[in-house]
């Protein structure tokens, strides 16, 4: 089980929450898509017995120091990962989207930057964006609980 967030905006409250449900559904993956803001809100993040993955978005400041809390595990967008023998696309803005979609090389493709939840099946790839994580934009905090194994997700809302 994977947990994908995305735009946390430094909300302490919903990053917290977010990980609550991933120690609770004992995920072995988090995937961020991007725009955590400030470097704080990491060790809120990574407290977990999880992998994690991140790209940054176009609102992160200080992105040595959020790289070094992170101990390197935030890559620049578009970025490829292969976990559980799995092929995934990540990145914050869509610029990729449609090609990545269209390739179908990848297992998952997961983005952020709209904050509007988006779910899709082409062909054999799944494409996500889990909406926000913070609940400014759009007033719904979500989060996607997503079962790497048979593709089967859940959005939750906090």
């Amino acid at each position: 089980m994977w947990l994908l967030i995305s735009d946390s905006h430094d909300n302490i409250d919903k990053v917290d929450r977010a990980v609550e449900i991933a120690v609770r559904n004992k995920v072995s993956a988090i995937f961020h898509l991007g725009d955590f803001n400030s470097p704080f809100i990491l060790p809120r993040i990574l407290k977990g017995n999880y992998e994690f993955f991140g790209v940054f978005g176009n609102n992160d400041g200080d992105l040595l120091y959020l790289q070094e809390k992170a101990e390197n595990k935030i890559m620049r967008s578009p970025a490829e990962v292969k976990f559980d023998e799995k092929r995934i696309f990540m990145m914050h803005q869509p610029f990729a989207l449609n090609a990545a979609k269209a390739s179908q090389i990848y297992d998952y493709v997961f983005f952020g930057h709209t904050h509007k939840t988006t779910i899709e099946k082409i062909g054999k790839t799944l494409v996500i964006n889990p909406g926000e994580l913070c609940g400014y934009l759009t007033g719904k905090s979500t989060c996607v609980l997503l079962d790497d194994k048979s593709g089967e997700f859940e959005v939750v809302k906090l």
